[in-house]
């Protein structure tokens, strides 16, 4: 076991504290990762905070983690020491069921197992990456291309798969008109990405505050969703909508925007439940699905696309003192558009 420092949650709603915790010692297929940034995602305040169900204290919260490879163990074949890697929503699954064996570990059929507030095979609590080092077996580490910047490439880990894998899999591209709820942590990743697979992308925000961030991003358009004739104008118009918004949306408002056979994706997931007219959905053969983070596999392809593309988040770096300030600041909608710990700092 190593000691190292990190940041936790000590319980519920409390404010994150440093403190130390024990890392397993490498095993033969371990890989040992000193961290050098860690990304602040809204998902880290929903589980410190409580607010999707019951969680495991303390806590340390982080799952957008780059840094460097520092020892392997001897069965490892994929990396060496001083790759550049990073560390997504999960750090292990079953291996063995049907969505694993197709490289969708992410929808697990035994339950993955998340990189903090879970419990590894091993029995004890995993904890992520607001710390100094982590240990990470090899087929759950990704390699980060040179062409990105360890602090702009942190958040892709789930920012950036959160989002590509829904534009990827509803073939998002050229001809396809994609319009994207909400420009935050995820939604300026939407913007970006989608831009790149050559679609025709519309931001839908609350407001116009944003608008010129929204355009430089990549989008073709913007629309203020309080305005009512947003919806008049726009009405079957999006061959795919993609929701990154953590609160109550009006499914129904944003369903009538589809064309007919249509998807609107939720990748946010708000605490509290949705209601919505079902024929929102019939009348217009619309799918209302969701998506979570990609695979291993789709996790390295987003990568390599944000290298080739010249993709990154747009961060504001943080020393790991100014944790809970960030918080306070996401639940603001005060942050354009990802807090970055620098690992450093902690």
């Amino acid at each position: 076991m190593t000691t190292v420092a990190a940041y936790a949650a000590p319980a519920a709603k409390a404010p994150l504290e440093r403190t130390t915790i024990e890392r397993r010692a490498v095993g033969e297929f371990d890989v040992l990762i000193d961290i050098k940034f860690s990304g602040i995602c809204h998902s880290d305040i929903h589980q410190a905070r409580e607010g999707w169900g019951e969680a495991i204290f303390p806590m340390v919260p982080g799952h957008e983690i780059a840094g460097v490879v520092a020892e392997v163990g001897p069965g490892v074949t994929k990396f060496q020491v001083g790759d550049r890697v990073g560390v997504g929503c999960m750090v292990d699954s079953c291996r063995e069921c049907e969505n694993c064996l197709r490289g969708e570990e992410q929808y697990c059929l035994n339950g993955l197992v998340g990189t903090y507030n879970a419990v590894g095979k091993d029995g004890r609590p995993t904890y992520g990456g607001y710390s100094e080092k982590i240990v990470v077996d090899e087929n759950y580490v990704v390699r980060i291309p040179d062409g990105l910047s360890l602090d702009v490439a942190a958040p892709l880990l789930c920012a950036g798969i959160t989002t590509y894998s829904p534009l990827n899999h509803w073939n998002a591209g050229p001809g396809k008109k994609v319009a994207v709820v909400g420009l935050g942590g995820l939604g300026h990743m939407a913007v970006k990405i989608a831009h790149a697979m050559g679609a025709e992308v519309t931001v839908l925000s609350q407001s116009l505050r944003k608008k010129d961030d929204g355009l430089k991003l990549g989008a073709d358009h913007y629309y203020a969703t309080s305005d009512p004739k947003t919806f008049e104008e726009l009405a079957g118009t999006f061959d795919l909508i993609v929701s990154t918004v953590s609160a109550p949306m009006d499914f129904g408002a944003l369903l009538s925007l589809l064309k007919t056979d249509g998807a609107l994706v939720n990748v946010g997931a708000p605490e509290e439940p949705i209601a919505f007219n079902l024929f929102s959905l019939i009348g217009g053969r619309k799918t209302l699905a969701g998506s979570m983070i990609g695979g291993i596999r789709e996790t390295q392809e987003m990568l390599d696309f944000c290298a080739e593309h010249g993709i990154g988040a747009e961060i504001e770096l943080i020393d790991a003192a100014e944790v809970n300030e960030a918080y306070e600041r996401v639940l603001a909608s005060d942050v354009r558009y990802r807090f970055v710990i620098d690992a450093a700092t902690i």
